[in-house]
């Protein structure tokens, strides 16, 4: 087959995995990009890959064949019926490596979205390119919000077709392997990531993991983790609370509320008093966005409470646990991002400045960078040329 375009330019956004409490199952896409141009050798003898590297990792990555886009786009072009294509890959690296941001899944998931637009007009099939990214990482977290956007809970459906689940008439079973489901974000949740200056490989941080776990902490994981859809899309738990079909309060239009303020009226975290301390409490009137905010991250704080991983793994990485230890003492829903040892704070509502501010210490340093990003909800994009 030949292919049917000249150059492929793919833009695939950063993710990050876990959210506290979703271990290796929940993955969040952030508004921050790689972006990368596959053009094809004008000498059809040419069949070698010619890499050029912008920005991260410009002087630690592999310029050859071994770079993972490279190897991956190879793989993925002999699934789609494609030869060995010589081309020139020039890639502008905006995300941090091993870090906890999803570089290696950015980097699957571009090699084969560009290998798919160079075999098939049209859409992407996103479904294919997750479930073959998903193999090639070996887990799903990070390669479904790269693909997909937005929110995912992702999970490999380790049984034959048709195990464990019903025949629906029209319909079709799970088949075994990899799935993900996508869900919707509110707008108004923003992320600020914390970048140290050093690393942590995903393997060190897996080894540091135990064998068996007590009981209670799965359910504690459990019970926070169902939580994160909801606490992501607070407008239809609203909606839910009006209507008396949820256990969360809901916000009544002749009352006042009480919500957790800082200086910069900015974050709120009521009903988290174990962990939010330092906090001033005012009144604000009901219905208004401090109220619905104050009850929107209050649920953020507790869906990213986790007893699975973190506590395990802090060792590794204390700078990034005491970061996190100290946001979760004013309130914010901090976590480790993916590995680590990048640091995620989720928050309803505009919280730079405050955020910023708690953090002064680190950042003055200069061992620390943030990054303040929207969610992303289109995943891996491409355009052919």
């Amino acid at each position: 087959m030949n292919p049917i375009c000249n150059s492929v330019h793919v833009r695939v956004p950063a993710t990050s995995a876990n959210l506290g409490s979703g271990f290796d199952t929940v993955g969040l896409a952030l508004d921050y990009h790689d972006e990368l141009t596959f053009t094809l050798n004008d000498d059809p003898n040419d069949g070698i890959a010619h890499v050029i590297i912008h920005g991260e990792g410009a002087d630690t990555l592999p310029h050859d064949e071994t770079h993972l886009v490279v190897s991956t786009f190879r793989r993925a072009c002999a699934t789609f019926g494609l030869g060995r294509l010589g081309f020139t890959l020039e890639a502008t690296n905006s995300i941090p490596q091993a870090r906890g941001m999803g570089s290696s899944a950015e980097a699957i998931v571009a090699g084969i979205a560009a290998a798919a637009a160079f075999a098939q007009a049209g859409d992407l099939n996103r479904p294919a390119i997750f479930d073959m990214a998903a193999q090639i990482e070996g887990h799903p977290d990070n390669v479904a919000p790269a693909v997909f956007g937005g929110l995912t809970v992702s999970w490999d459906f380790e049984t034959a077709e048709g195990v464990g689940s019903v025949a629906i008439p029209g319909g079709e079973p799970l088949h075994g392997g990899f799935h993900a489901v996508n869900y919707p974000v509110d707008p108004a949740i923003t992320a600020a990531v914390f970048v140290p200056d050093c690393e942590l490989s995903t393997e060190k941080a897996r080894q540091a993991l135990p064998k068996e776990l007590p009981y209670k902490d799965a359910v504690y994981n459990v019970s926070r983790v169902g939580l994160l859809p909801a606490a992501m899309n607070p407008v239809v738990l609203a909606q839910a609370a009006q209507q008396g079909k949820s256990g969360v309060a809901a916000v009544a239009a002749d009352s006042a509320t009480c919500a957790c303020r800082d200086n910069n009226a900015a974050h709120g975290a009521c009903g988290c008093a174990s962990e939010a301390v330092d906090n001033v409490h005012e009144p604000v009137p009901a219905g208004s966005f401090a109220a619905a905010a104050a009850q929107a991250n209050a649920l953020l704080f507790t869906a990213t409470q986790d007893k699975l991983h973190q506590p395990y793994r802090g060792a590794l990485m204390p700078p990034s646990t005491d970061l996190i230890a100290m946001f979760r003492a004013k309130g914010y829903a901090a976590a480790v991002s993916g590995a680590g040892p990048c640091v995620l704070v989720l928050h309803y509502g505009d919280a730079r400045e405050a955020i910023d501010q708690l953090a002064s210490e680190q950042l003055a340093s200069g061992r620390w960078r943030v990054l303040h990003l929207p969610i992303n909800t289109a995943g891996v994009e491409i355009e052919r040329h």
